[in-house]
């Protein structure tokens, strides 16, 4: 598989299902009020649906990344499909949300947790060099943003024309797709069906962080639930990696490695990958639910307004690659910050009391703009810090990371602007802004701590051959 027609033959279905899992998380942005009408629920309802859906890719992709170890990368990438096709199935003929939630955000969330990881390590191990590998990564995170920034265009096209529920349909098409490209892919290890699987440590990690994320979607109905619900998540969480410190100081095998946590540039990589989509998925649900709840925009406007963002996305992923050979990774996600700071901003300043709909297109555009900049060399930073033999972890570590980052963005800056659609719209739409902007800052300062010069570690086959 080291020639690159064979290589790029790989690379097709792992980057397509990388674009179609991104596309999940975000059409449904725009589908906010045929959903809520055709169901007969509310806004709220569908931000939970949405929201879900992320959390549950999030609690799950860390024993997703270790079960890869256990079945094979090529086993796990081809259950989740399947499972994610079901899922989407059950989605498009859904009468209430109840079957919605249990369609999207279960099946076709726990498909993505087993699918995801197996992207990743599969690109660490097949593709060998920083170079080939970058290029390969930058595929992958490229069609990643451009699927959740495409979302809600091809969404509200596909809405306009047909119905919310044909958008579905077209996500299970894709995946019989991904399906038959996966038949040229070959995983370069065997899988090891002795190797141990923790499995109270997934339990509760998992159960941790779905008590965090919806002690925040609490927060406009009642505040001592949402008290409790977050501080039960922290005391779980805690036991967890208690328990995982134990499980190591006694030689057994822990679902998390503490020792992932040992590399401060890792550390930072994967704190830029969390705002990073924190702010996508954020400004994504907040953007898609003024327009269409306080503008009263249907599908296909609000779509065609989100192609700014995509433009952004493309134009800057496609001059990544070029620009990465002359700037260090540093400095390419610390100038995508500046500008999608400048986005948010910009969004904050224009869009209040102007009734033109061409004022979301320079924010939207920027932010497109920085995130295609930093998404590639954000996951490079991560993935390349560790040996093969830990490629399982990491993914695994990265992708919850991020898809953490995703729900948080819609489940915080979703609440705040749900809060007050109807009451205050303008007031709820520039504090959620305002958290956004606080959100990119963060990762402004994380980028900023990162090494001028990174090193990949590059671990001998033969590590990973142990494992």
């Amino acid at each position: 598989m080291a020639d690159p027609a064979g290589l790029r033959r790989v690379l097709a279905p792992l980057a397509l299902a990388q674009f179609i899992c991104s596309f999940a998380g975000s059409n449904m942005n725009v589908m906010i009020n045929d959903i809520s009408q055709d169901l007969n629920t509310t806004v709220q309802g569908v931000q939970i649906a949405i929201t879900l859906f992320l959390l549950v890719m999030a609690a799950l992709m860390i024993p997703g990344g270790k079960l890869t170890d256990r079945y094979g990368r090529k086993r796990c990438f081809q259950a989740g499909l399947a499972l994610y096709g079901v899922g989407a199935l059950m989605s498009a003929i859904a009468p209430g949300l109840g079957i919605l939630i249990l369609g999207n955000s279960i099946l076709e969330g726990v498909g993505t947790a087993l699918l995801i990881p197996p992207v990743y390590i599969l690109t660490t191990l097949l593709f060998q060099g920083v170079t080939s590998r970058a290029r390969a990564f930058g595929v992958i995170s490229a069609l990643g943003g451009i699927g959740a920034a495409a979302g809600p265009l091809v969404g509200g096209l596909i809405t306009s024309a047909i119905s919310w529920r044909a958008a579905f349909v077209f996500q299970a098409l894709v995946i019989v797709v991904i399906l038959w490209l996966s038949r040229h892919v070959e995983d370069p290890l065997p899988a090891d069906p002795t190797r141990p699987f923790d499995t109270g440590g997934a339990v509760l990690s998992a159960v941790g962080l779905v008590l965090l994320v919806t002690g925040i979607l609490a927060a406009d109905n009642n505040l001592w639930l949402m008290l409790g619900l977050i501080a039960a998540g922290a005391i779980v969480l805690a036991l967890f990696f208690r328990s995982i410190r134990a499980k190591e100081r006694a030689g057994k095998e822990a679902l998390l490695s503490t020792k992932l946590f040992h590399n401060r540039t890792s550390n930072l990589g994967l704190v830029t990958q969390n705002t990073q989509w924190l702010v996508l998925m954020g400004v994504s649900f907040v953007v898609s639910a003024y327009l269409q709840v306080v503008r009263g925009y249907d599908a296909i406007e609000t779509g065609i307004i989100f192609t700014a963002t995509t433009a952004g996305l493309l134009l800057s992923s496609l001059a990544a690659g070029r620009l990465a050979k002359r700037r260090s990774q540093r400095s390419l996600i610390m100038v995508g910050f500046i500008i999608v700071i400048a986005g948010v901003a910009a969004l904050l300043a224009m869009v209040i009391g102007s009734p033109s709909a061409w004022a979301f297109t320079p924010g939207l555009l920027l932010i497109g703009l920085g995130l295609g900049l930093m998404l590639t060399p954000s996951v490079n930073i991560v993935q390349s810090s560790f040996s093969e033999d830990q490629q399982g972890e990491i993914s695994g570590l990265s992708r919850s990371i991020s898809n953490l980052g995703s729900s948080l963005g819609t489940a915080i800056a979703g609440t705040i602007i749900v809060a007050g659609i109807t009451a205050t719209p303008e007031r709820s739409y520039g504090l959620a802004m305002i958290v956004l902007a606080v959100a990119s800052i963060i990762g402004l300062l994380a980028a900023a701590r990162l090494p001028k010069k990174f090193e990949a570690n590059q671990a001998p086959a033969s590590a990973a051959a142990r494992s």
